[in-house]
């Protein structure tokens, strides 16, 4: 594998797992219950994180860890809820695919990472491929949903370059442990309030959660902060957007959902303008520029 691309294919793990828990909440965990859903994929994985990794935060890092946990695990999580609940689904992951431009201007706020007009353009085009992608005609604007949506993106966006610019003494399977914690026990007693008791859980559900606990929390958060260590937040922010282009492929390929010419140039949008938000992209295409603006050799 060319290094220049390892970390990039990596950190992809974590939003083709994210797009891959639409499809398994829907078949097979307990309907209506996304709080107890959300609470199940943070707590119990990074308890045994925590086991694995036997270590308590110091000094600062108990609330740094809290700040963390509430912006990319708890909160997020909870706003999410209220979005999925008040939006059409296609309303609400065009909503949350503004994320790149939203972390890119924190990047630049927080930590001085200006984003160049190319990972700009590539997050206009990754948009404008998701609405083609997952927008459907017909919906009705809920100003309650699109204010909860939003609050998503930008406190993740908060929550993701705050994990760039803080240097954690401990490893990174150990700071994805207490976030996951920190989180999962923000949702407790929200999830309690809101849903009441826990639901029954058959053999199913015990697999969808092991997947969603396991894979689609454990693995993609650890690879996803990961990648917010070494790379720009702009790359990593607009491979994000593989997120929707998840959960439309195995919706289309599992559950027959719809996938026509606009969904498939929508697709197409996604993957170019993740493709230009890369490094090694945007390196290739600066050295293409000079060579075409320098002037021409005397022989």
């Amino acid at each position: 594998m060319d290094p220049r691309w390892s970390t990039p294919l990596l950190t992809a793990i974590a939003p083709i797992a994210w797009g891959s828990t639409y499809y398994v909440t829907s078949a097979f965990l307990p309907p209506d219950r996304p709080l107890f859903a959300a609470l199940m994929r943070a707590l119990p994985i990074g308890l045994l994180l925590l086991a694995l990794r036997p270590t308590l935060p110091t000094g600062s890092w108990w609330w740094k860890s809290l700040v963390l946990g509430t912006l990319n695990i708890g909160a997020f999580f909870v706003l999410i809820f209220v979005a999925a609940y008040r939006l059409p689904s296609g309303m609400a992951a065009t909503l949350t695919a503004t994320a790149p431009i939203a972390m890119m201007l924190v990047a630049w706020l927080l930590i001085a990472e200006r984003p160049r007009l190319t990972s700009l353009g590539a997050a206009v085009l990754g948009i404008a491929g998701v609405a083609l992608l997952v927008l459907r005609a017909g919906f009705a604007v809920d100003m309650l949903g699109v204010a909860a949506s939003l609050s998503a993106v930008v406190m993740s966006s908060f929550g993701y370059v705050l994990l760039k610019r803080w240097t954690a003494p401990v490893d990174l399977l150990t700071l994805t442990a207490w976030q996951l914690v920190a989180g999962g026990l923000l949702l407790l007693p929200v999830a309690l309030v809101v849903e009441g008791r826990p639901p029954a859980v058959d053999g199913p559900a015990v697999l969808g959660f092991l997947y969603i606990g396991l894979v689609a929390t454990g693995l993609a958060n650890y690879v996803w902060f990961r990648g917010l260590q070494r790379m720009p937040a702009a790359s990593v922010s607009l491979i994000g957007l593989l997120n929707p282009v998840s959960g439309t492929v195995l919706g289309v390929a599992l559950a027959h959902e719809v996938f026509g010419p606009v969904q498939a140039i929508g697709m197409l949008l996604v993957l170019v303008g993740v493709l230009l938000g890369q490094q090694p992209v945007q390196r290739a295409l600066g050295q293409l520029l000079r060579r075409e603006r320098s002037p021409a050799r005397v022989r």
